[in-house]
């Protein structure tokens, strides 16, 4: 669940002392290695399950702390955004029915949760992106008031100095800037834990960097972000980027980012990767410790190295090397933060049933370095991000596959001897699996699933209904308990709670714009007016800041006067209307409506901080009145 009772402004000598912690607990966990004093024998497996809560408009809601204290920490924590809820599962020892068993707790902490969060009039939701979410809920009013999250922002910021910048093409193109780590908190995965010991931690690890790629392209489940249709699984890039506080300068020197998938193959321990993230990251935060870790071994205790394992939760490699205790027994784990949350309880299960099998099976890949290099196996992985099933992979021994037939003739047979040797039920191994197998022969990952739905909406309805309804759709088919494969395309009909849908004039408007700015000639706002059949464009500055309105009405002025022989290269300036009524994407739906009738305008711009995000018309509310008639009508 992480540490959260950290320094929120460490001084100097605070941060020295952290620092001096920091490696008094390498050198501590060096110690523990060579004495041989890290659990061996024993194959664990855990998970932590990350999820939205949205409201009855399906929109993000700040209600991770109200149900905290209804569920209680035990078992249940925050992340950094309010909308987001992490629950933990117990670890389990890899045998029998495991799976079985995790899937049994999965189901039962998410229904506790949806119960806690139907008494607030809210939902949860398992998607590694939430379609619904906007910018507008990643301003630090939606972050966790946590002391870890708000000295991480900070410093993270100052580090930056400047903006994040975002850029990432999929089918559509997302470029974007924004001044916080908020963009982080619009990712959740299904991680999941898998213990090893300390002899075969290398040789694990670089299995669990290598079969990364194919686990993803079956798992794939977040294709869309900010209503834009991006990578298959966009939460890669953006996590990537929403972290990313290196400066112009450190990117040219070429300063790894801190989330990265590694440089290169470990050799011979875990104490490679905590020394160089140790050598190539600053500590960002403090915590204070009086245990003095060499002191806690000399006298035959176990070190809980909190420095050390507060570090490695400020750099976030995919596959992130973890220490901790069990029973008073230290132990070492891969952490896999690849897999996103979602699309089902059924389908995370399958996902960790097959990543477990793969490394169930090391015997039968051999040294993995020796049959691929390193470059292949990061690239493989963004390849799976962007593409999905539909990627294509450098394998071992530098062969070619596509992702669909590695999985289906190679990866699928490993994964169940690997399972088998492994003494897991052989129930469990053919539900879980079976569940891949099918999924990846129907070519129908959670992320695809998306697609097709939005696809088969076509250009019905605004992109935020479709996208509402796509939400709607993923809360009901989650209820069923069934795999995506098995799922129905989301119908613009299941837009949920018509009322709700409308009630402000963000969910109304219409952000497609089409806009001039004060020095263009006049004529080119009457040629918009003409091509797009619209009786308003919109006046802004190069920095995107609204300034004015040009109505249909100067429009026929205009062309009036240049019959009269007036000139027709008149700029917009002279023919725009600047005192102009606007809202924000904040206003009511009702109140925008009354503001258009008490002043008989047609159009009302929405402006955020000066800039323009939106507009809204008299044709919009017919729609909308036409919407709800339908709805109403049907109802009935």
């Amino acid at each position: 669940m992480g540490l959260q009772q950290i320094s929120d402004s460490a001084d100097h000598h605070e941060m020295r002392r952290f620092v001096k912690s920091l490696l008094d607990d390498v050198h501590a966990l060096e110690q523990m290695l060579a004495q041989g004093k890290i659990e061996s024998g024993t194959r664990r497996i855990g998970a932590e399950q990350e999820m939205f809560l949205v409201d009855r408009a399906l929109q993000p809601t700040k209600l991770a702390q109200v149900l905290l204290g209804k569920l209680g920490t035990e078992s249940y924590t925050t992340e950094l955004g309010l909308f987001n809820l992490e629950a933990n599962l117990q670890p389990q020892v890899l045998s029998g029915d495991c799976f079985g068993r995790m899937h049994t707790e999965l189901t039962m902490l998410l229904e506790r949760a949806r119960i806690a969060a139907q008494e607030e009039q809210a939902q949860v939701v398992l998607c590694g992106i939430l379609p619904t979410l906007e910018k507008a809920h990643l301003s630090l009013d939606y972050m966790t008031p946590s002391p870890r999250y708000l000295a991480m922002n900070r410093l993270l910021t100052q580090m930056r100095g400047g903006k994040f910048e975002f850029r990432i093409k999929g089918a559509d193109e997302l470029s974007t800037s924004h001044d916080n780590v908020m963009l982080e908190a619009c990712t959740t995965s299904f991680q999941i834990h898998y213990q090893v010991s300390a002899e075969e931690f290398a040789s694990c690890y670089n299995l669990a960097q290598v079969i990364t790629a194919p686990c993803l392209a079956a798992a794939v489940n977040s294709a869309t972000l900010l209503q834009h249709r991006l990578w298959h699984e966009t939460r890669i890039a953006l996590f990537q980027q929403s972290l990313d506080t290196r400066s112009e300068h450190m990117a040219e020197r070429g300063q790894r980012q801190r989330v990265n998938f590694g440089e290169r193959w470990v050799d011979d321990s875990i104490l490679e990767i905590y020394r160089e993230d140790v050598a190539r990251f600053r500590s960002l935060i403090a915590i204070a410790s009086d245990e003095n870790p060499l002191k806690v071994l000399a006298e035959g205790g176990v070190p809980q190295l909190r420095a050390l394992r507060l570090h490695n939760g400020t750099v976030y490699r995919w596959n992130r090397p973890c220490y901790g205790i069990s029973d008073g027994k230290p132990h070492l784990r891969i952490e896999n933060r690849v897999i996103p949350a979602g699309p089902s309880v059924i389908d995370e299960v399958a996902n960790a049933a097959f990543f477990v099998g793969l490394m169930s099976a090391a015997e039968e890949f051999g040294d993995v370095t020796a049959g691929m290099s390193f470059d292949d196996a990061r690239a493989n992985m963004i390849a799976a991000a962007r593409y999905g099933l539909h990627a294509r992979f450098r394998w071992l021994r530098g062969k070619a596959w596509s992702a669909d037939e590695l999985v289906l003739q190679q990866l699928l047979p490993i994964a169940r001897r690997g399972l088998a040797s492994a003494k897991v039920a052989q129930a469990d191994i053919d539900r879980y699996l079976g569940v891949i197998e099918e999924r990846v022969r129907r070519d129908r990952t959670g992320a695809q699933w998306s697609l097709d739905s939005l696809a088969s909406m076509g250009d019905r309805g605004r992109p935020l209904e479709r996208y509402r309804a796509l939400t709607a759709a993923l809360i009901e088919r989650q209820k069923t308990g069934a795999p995506v494969h098995e799922w129905p395309l989301a119908s613009l009909e299941e837009r949920d709670n018509a009322r709700e849908n409308y009630r402000t004039v963000r969910q109304v408007m219409n952000k497609d714009l089409f806009t001039v700015r004060p020095d263009d000639v006049a004529d080119l706002a009457a040629s918009l007016m003409e091509w797009q059949k619209i009786r308003y464009v919109l006046v802004e500055d190069e920095d995107g800041r609204f300034v004015g309105l040009v109505s249909h009405r100067a429009v026929l002025s205009m062309l009036a006067r240049a019959k009269a022989g007036d000139g027709s290269t008149r700029s917009v300036r002279e023919i725009m209307r600047a005192d102009v009524v606007t809202v924000t994407p904040d206003t009511s739906s009702l109140q925008a409506l009354e503001l258009m009738r008490r002043n008989k305008i047609g159009c009302l711009p929405v402006v955020q901080d000066g800039r323009l995000v939106g507009v809204l018309t008299e044709h919009d509310f017919m729609e909308l009145a036409s919407v709800l008639l339908d709805r109403w009508l049907k109802d009935a």
